[in-house]
Parts: C-alpha cells; structure tokens; sequence
C-alpha cells in the first residue's frame, strides 16, 4: 500500500471559470487524493477520484479521462495491472497514463514505460511539476483527437470525391459498352440484364464451398461492374458483319471474332495507367475468354476448363441466355424453357457445369428480371 505523502511547495491556484479537461486520480492514499484534487482543480480541471484500480476502470469505461495519474503500489491492482487492462481495450488505450509513485529505482520507472505510461513522477514532488506535466500530455491529447477527427473528415472527404471520380469513370465505361451493343441491340437493354445475371451467379457461386473464399462480396461487385465490357471489341467491327441479317461467312466470322482481342486490348492500355485496378483487371478477362468453351473449342486461345477465368465462364452463361431471348436482326427471340433447354443441353461442353448447375436453380429468377426489364418495344414472346 503506498503511504508516500505529496508535498506543495506553492500555493493553490486560484479556481478558473474554463474547465480544461477531466484527469482521473487513482491512488490508495486518501491523503494524496485530496491533496490532488485540490491542487488539479485550481489548475483549471476536472477532477474525478478513485481508491481502488478496478473501479477507476470502471469509471473509465463509462467516461473515459482526458488523462490519468496513476498510482502503482495498491491493493487489489496494482497500478501496472491497470494500465496493462486500459491499454488492451480499444475504447481507453489511447487515454495517456502519468505514473505517480515513490518507487524510485530504474527497473521501476522502465516497467511504467514498458506498460504504457507516457510519463513517470516521483514522490514526493512539486505541484508546479505536475501542473506542466498534466497540462502537456492533456494538450496533446486535445491536439492528437483534434488531428483524428481532421483525418477522418478527410478520409471521408476523399472517399466522396474518389467515389464521385469513380462513378463518373463507371459512367463513361458503360456508356462505351452500351455504344457497342446499341449498335445490334435492338432494346437497348442487354448491358442491364447481363449485369443482372451474372451477379445472381455469382452470388449462388458464392454459397458453394468450392468458391466461397473466391467469390466473395468485391469479386461480386467488380463482375456486375465490369460484364458491361465484354462486347465493347465490337465498336471496330462493321456494321456490314455485325447487322448482317444472314449467316456469316467464314471470313466474316473471323473478323467478328476479333472483338474479343480488340476489347481485351483496349483495357489493358486501361490497365497500363491503373495496375492496381481489380476492375480493370476483370473486364480483361472478360472482354477477351468469353467465348471460351469449356471443352477447349472456343476463341480467341482455345482455352478450357478452369483455365477460363471465373468471371468470363459465368459472363458466357449470362450474355447466352439474354442473346438467346432477344430479338436481332439476324434471329427471332426464343422463349424461356427452349433457352434454359439449350444451355443446360451444353453444360460440360460450351459451358461450366457448376455454372449451369447455379443456372438451372436460378431458372425462374432469369426469367423474372427478364420480365422486369422488358421494354414495351420488344415483341418476342413474353414466355
């Protein structure tokens, strides 16, 4: 039990109409408490006082100080176990910690260092020596929570600009790609709902053990963001190959095919600018393997199987089920059960067979955001 009395070698201060801060004053002593509450509320502060460590924790956690005096020699805690208990709890750890004391030796002062205190007072000591020291840790305090908040407004003042910035890039991006598909997209609306249907892919993918750490909440948001660019190769094509209302010829077909390249090659000058950008990064991927068949007989590099990127095979499910039920200048639109019909007949060949198995559950959902999002000028069968 500390018994060491604290000396004044100035008189008390008179009282100050603006309160400065709230220190907490943790000492076993009656004595000392008194004489510090004293002697910190002529100094301008408020002063709350306690006997015991655990109840100054206590107090603590309902209203933290702007600084605590701490003794170390108590009963019940000692006061390095209470600094160790303010320190592990992200709520007081940053409340700066003065150790008052009459335990004077070197190993005593470091282990106050080593527990957290930000300083160290021996007993007995002078009023005018703690009045600075109080009155320079509370200011700092004060000036480290004033630099916080400042951070933070600003963190969150970039976040809204960067998110401006980004939405106005997404803007432009999708513009891009709805120019591409506006061009043989005679609803104007196959950007939309391919975004649909790959994120209710992706999500059901998400639920399966074998993708759950792969595809999760960002991967998700990335693919529905970056499935608008899978066609966008096809603003190079001609409009004499992409509205042709016939059958392509072979070498028609391979022009049409060099979209994929095209847009893939577009993006990764994109890329070159951004690294760092998973976004980007995505639409690469889909952009150029989406026509990829998962038994290898795709283009443009005759990928298969799991070498296609995840987000292209899911892209390929999606972007076939809209082309299917769409009307073009070259096909009439197809009915639902005769779409899922087909893809489901293609799953192992042209298709991932997990992706067609998350497919075949969403069935009815496909076919209710398509409803959704039928325009009026669409004259293709409602079912």
């Amino acid at each position: 039990m500390s018994t060491a009395m604290v000396t004044i070698d100035s008189p008390a201060r008179p009282a100050r109409a603006a309160i400065r801060g709230t220190v907490m004053v943790v000492d076993d002593n009656p004595a000392n408490l008194k004489l510090m509450e004293g002697m910190l509320r002529s100094g301008g502060y408020q002063v709350r006082s306690f006997p015991r460590g655990r109840m100054a924790l206590i107090a603590a956690s309902e209203r933290p100080p702007d600084l605590i005096l701490l003794d170390i020699d108590m009963p019940e805690m000692t006061g390095y176990e209470v600094c160790d208990q303010l320190k592990s709890s992200p709520q007081l750890s940053d409340i700066p910690v003065i150790f008052l004391s009459a335990m004077n030796a070197p190993e005593d002062r470091l282990r106050c260092f080593r527990a957290g205190g930000v300083d160290y007072v021996s007993k007995p000591f002078q009023f005018e020596e703690v009045q600075a020291r109080v009155d320079a840790h509370v200011r700092l305090r004060r000036l480290q929570q004033e630099i916080q908040t400042d951070n933070c407004r600003l963190h969150e003042t970039v976040q809204i600009q960067v998110k401006k910035i980004a939405d106005a890039q997404m803007e432009t991006i999708f513009a891009i790609a709805r120019l591409a598909e506006a061009r043989d997209d005679e609803t104007g609306r196959h950007v939309e709902r391919v975004q649909n249907f790959c994120r209710l892919l992706a999500v059901r993918l998400s639920e399966d053990p074998k993708y759950k750490t792969a595809v999760g909440g960002a991967w998700i948001t990335n693919m529905f963001h970056a499935s608008p660019l899978h066609d966008i190769g096809k603003v190079a094509i001609p409009d004499r190959i992409l509205l042709k209302p016939g059958p392509l010829t072979p070498e028609e077909f391979a022009i049409m095919k060099t979209h994929a390249i095209l847009g893939s090659r577009t993006l990764k000058t994109v890329h070159e600018s951004y690294p760092d950008n998973d976004f980007i990064e995505m639409g690469i991927q889909i952009a150029r393997s989406h026509h990829e068949w998962w038994d290898g007989t795709g283009y443009p590099d005759g990928l298969a199987g799991e070498e296609i990127p995840l987000c292209a095979r899911i892209l390929a499910v999606a972007d076939c089920y809209d082309a299917l039920r769409s009307k073009r200048s070259y096909k009439p639109a197809i009915r639902h059960d005769e779409t899922c019909a087909r893809i489901l007949a293609e799953s192992g060949t042209h298709f991932d067979p997990a992706v067609t198995a998350a497919f075949s559950e969403l069935g009815d959902t496909f076919r209710d955001v398509w409803k959704q999002m039928e325009t009026l000028a669409v004259d293709g069968p409602a079912e």
